[in-house]
């Protein structure tokens, strides 16, 4: 599966993109909207970093087929699962390579050894790389799978045996995902002993369709067609550059003139012309997404010593039932965004449908705050993300927007905003207010978004409301914990309804994703999970 000011392109980035090869029929360029904070896919959870590091660079055990949610062999070939669901033996693929760079040439193929330093890596803190480079991974953790996964064992160089504490019912899913993208071994050997474990993060090596060449921040990241890619037909482009361009506008006018062949996120204000240039084309489909207010309800926000007026429900109620979601989605989505009213889309299988909205109700608003000894003039802070994303085209907006409907009820929203990686990592130590963040997402699996945005594991990761209540925790674990869907889609319905009833956020919209791209780019596919692949891809001359 989440800045007001813009920043301004570089000079890099403009020359880059005009380059000769920028059109060439081997190379394509992507005009992408920020820069990674790294290259390790395992601390990361933002499309962003994923787009620049697990989708070029890396492959995982399992993967989804491209433009779909199912499940196929990556890295490995095969797997069997025992009869209680708790070990899974990972046949591993042969004659895999890793990529040979200017700072590290492999002596071997992909093994086991590599799979075990991965997930150790993610499990064991005393592990001497993870000591030497200490590193947190979010969505392992989010997700649970820290404490579930008892071990990873080597039966031998093709052979890895997973054991677990208790049944996941999305375990396949989850290892298909970006985090668990597989390491060189052998790399980090190099790495540990030259003193320099941190380059894992900036210099990386994958077995992945595109070989890293360099980058740089805010301006461009550059890569290579693997020639020893494992499946030689999905590289079908020498050289792949990101052109990193902040401004949505900029981002549209370079693809127009075929400075970039793909990109995204366009404002909905540019929807029709885009749509009108012959040279490009438009693919669309249904957003697998949700944009929603999380409101932290810690007693105190982190750094300050007054109480939080969102810690009580019934402020949380006032603030939900006066927000104009449709005025927003007028405003905000123009057209291509469909009202939200649950904690996921209608599109997820388990979405419980007889959830309804509170009325909007001002008056009613007034009286809940006035219950909860809130004075009018009282002051909250409004986050607003910097960046667009396929669940909000315009925070900026939309933040503008919640801060006069709250007004109205005598709450006084203080807009505040960051830098994209400043606001999640500030945000996710317990420093955000009312904070606007979304969704889009990962798996396919109900957990993806229960469990990964609202659970107890979640509350130091993607669970922006810092809320932990123990009764939908336990909805949502012993549903992970069965394989059987009827049950698992009972609890993740009643873990639904809790969440609607004591409001740890408003969902506002789902909005339909849009893909730019010039008509010479061919086998391009939207991905449900908002990630950006061009295994696969090519341009036409």
């Amino acid at each position: 599966m989440f800045k007001l000011a813009v920043i301004p392109l570089l000079v890099g980035a403009s020359l880059l993109a005009s380059a000769p090869f920028a059109s060439a029929a081997t190379n394509l360029v992507y005009c992408s909207e920020g820069s990674p904070a790294g290259f390790d896919p395992g601390q990361y959870t933002t499309g962003t970093d994923f787009d620049a590091s697990a989708e070029t660079m890396f492959n995982r055990l399992s993967q989804f087929q491209r433009g779909g949610t199912a499940v196929e062999p990556g890295l490995a070939t095969s797997w069997d699962v025992s009869p209680d669901n708790l070990i899974w033996t990972f046949h591993l693929r042969d004659g895999v390579k890793f990529h040979t760079t200017p700072y590290f040439k492999p002596t071997r193929d992909f093994n086991a050894d590599d799979v075990l330093f991965t997930f150790n890596r993610m499990l064991d803190k005393d592990m001497p790389f993870r000591k030497a480079y200490p590193s947190e991974f979010p969505y392992f953790t989010d997700m649970g799978m820290d404490k579930n996964i008892a071990k990873v064992e080597k039966i031998d160089d093709k052979t890895v045996k997973f054991t677990l504490n208790t049944v996941d019912a999305a375990f396949i899913q989850n290892l298909a995902m970006s985090f668990a993208s597989i390491q060189s071994a052998e790399y980090a050997d190099q790495l540990l002993k030259q003193g320099n474990p941190a380059d894992i993060n900036q210099k990386p090596v994958g077995t992945g369709p595109f070989v890293f060449k360099s980058y740089q921040k805010d301006s461009n990241i550059r890569f290579t067609g693997n020639k020893n890619y494992w499946k030689p037909e999905d590289v079908k482009i020498d050289n792949l550059i990101f052109a990193i361009t902040t401004d949505p506008s900029v981002r549209m006018q370079k693809l127009k003139k075929d400075e970039c062949q793909v990109t995204l996120y366009p404002r909905p204000a540019d929807l029709e012309a885009l749509k009108a240039d012959s040279k490009l084309q438009m693919p669309q489909q249904a957003g697998f997404n949700l944009g929603y207010i999380a409101y932290n309800v810690m007693d105190k926000i982190k750094g300050s010593n007054e109480p939080n007026p969102m810690a009580q429900l019934k402020v949380r109620q006032a603030l939900d039932m006066s927000v104009n979601k449709q005025q927003i989605i007028d405003s905000v989505y123009q057209g291509a965004g469909q009202l939200a009213v649950g904690s996921m889309p209608p599109t997820q299988w388990s979405y419980d449908t007889t959830i309804k909205d509170a009325p909007y109700d001002l008056e009613k608003a007034k009286e809940l705050l006035k219950e909860a000894g809130i004075k009018p003039g009282t002051e909250i802070t409004l986050w607003a993300m910097p960046v667009q994303r396929p669940y909000n085209p315009n925070a900026k907006l939309m933040a503008e927007m919640l801060q006069s409907d709250w007004s109205k009820i005598g709450i006084n929203a203080k807009i505040m905003t960051y830098e994209w990686g400043e606001y999640i990592k500030r945000s996710k130590g317990g420093e955000n207010g009312a904070m606007l963040i979304g969704w889009s997402g990962d798996n396919g699996d109900p957990d993806n978004w229960l469990g990964t945005l609202f659970g107890c594991d979640a509350i130091e990761g993607n669970n922006f409301s810092k809320w932990c209540n123990p009764q939908f925790d336990k909805l949502v674990k012993a549903a992970k914990a069965t394989t059987d869907v009827a049950e698992r889609t009972k609890l993740y319905q009643e873990a639904q309804q809790l969440i609607k009833q004591q409001v740890p956020m408003t969902p506002i919209a789902h909005s339909t994703v849009y893909q730019p791209m010039s008509k010479k780019v061919e086998g391009f596919k939207i991905s449900p999970f908002a990630l950006n692949s061009f295994y696969g891809v090519s341009v036409s001359k």
